[in-house]
């Protein structure tokens, strides 16, 4: 399962209705890519439909979608967002990472 944070939660809900989508029916999805400082990358995007390889979670009223090769990476996963003034934007809070890089961007098992 992935968590969602009180201050991500708000941040996507602006984030969703700023670029068109409805934080009550779509989805946002959250995924593992090659690439990046420490080997693996978050990815991180808004999307209105879901596939049949998708694991679908709802934490504090957002929908997650996670293609099932990914959520091995993420389980555990809380979802933050970090403002002020050297804030990073989203956080990922990955119990699975062994190594992370200084961006936060990337990781390693």
């Amino acid at each position: 399962m992935i968590k969602v944070s009180d201050t991500a939660k708000k941040k996507i809900i602006d984030l969703m209705t700023d670029d068109g989508f409805d934080a009550a029916s779509d989805y946002v999805r959250v995924g593992v890519k090659s690439g990046g400082c420490s080997g693996l990358s978050y990815d991180l995007k808004f999307d209105k439909t879901k596939n049949e390889d998708d694991k679908i979670f709802v934490d504090n009223d957002i929908q997650i979608a996670v293609e099932k090769k990914s959520f091995l990476y993420l389980a555990g996963t809380i979802l933050e967002f970090s403002g002020g003034l050297n804030g990073k934007g989203f956080v990922f809070n990955n119990p699975n990472a062994s190594r992370t890089c200084g961006c936060g961007e990337s990781f390693s098992l």
